[in-house]
């Protein structure tokens, strides 16, 4: 296994970002994204506009990347104050309504302000089963630590796989918490 550092991402990171976010957010809840008259490229270029945002949920600020010793983006990790996802927000309804002709702003709140929120983990194919998810996780949960709030994150009922990886660096369940019409599991590490 190469030895693999964690660092702040840049704008040059965003169309990995981007990718990071759809892989973790699933296929079909993408294409509902680019549903009735967009493509997954459109998704695509939706996520990596709003990556390259200095104010954006999914902005480069938000997330840390995991690099290869040649530079390599092995995987991605996004997370943030929960207390500032009305005002992050406002750049994805912007954007959305703007390239794919979508008023998403009925959506559900996903995170709260008591926490500090992982909205997006993904370790790109080639490396996966290296560790990478779990430093990934533990430099997000240093973050919210260093803000005092616990980390908080979502997982799909239907991906065990995820929820075992989870349990096994410390979060646990507490309840349930709707993503895009889909209710999924709300895990919570808190800080020590």
């Amino acid at each position: 296994m190469e030895p693999i550092t964690i660092a702040p991402a840049t704008p040059v990171h965003a169309p990995h970002i981007a990718r990071a976010i759809m892989m973790a957010v699933g296929e079909e809840i993408c294409a509902d994204f680019a549903a009735p008259s967009h493509t997954l490229a459109d998704v695509e270029a939706l996520f990596t506009h709003l990556a390259s945002l200095p104010d954006s949920q999914y902005s480069y600020l938000n997330s840390l990347v995991a690099l290869t010793p040649t530079g390599e983006v092995a995987g991605v990790t996004v997370g943030y104050d929960g207390a500032q996802l009305h005002t992050l927000r406002r750049r994805f309804f912007e954007a959305a309504a703007a390239m794919l002709g979508r008023d998403m702003e009925g959506m559900a709140d996903e995170t709260s302000p008591d926490e500090f929120y992982i909205d997006t983990l993904a370790v790109f194919p080639p490396y996966r089963r290296q560790g990478i998810a779990r430093q990934l996780l533990a430099a997000q949960a240093e973050r919210a630590a260093a803000m005092g709030k616990p980390a908080g994150l979502l997982v799909d009922f239907t991906n065990p796989n995820a929820e075992a990886l989870y349990t096994s660096v410390g979060f646990r369940p507490e309840g349930t918490r709707p993503f895009a019409g889909v209710e999924m599991c709300h895990m919570v590490k808190h800080p020590k």
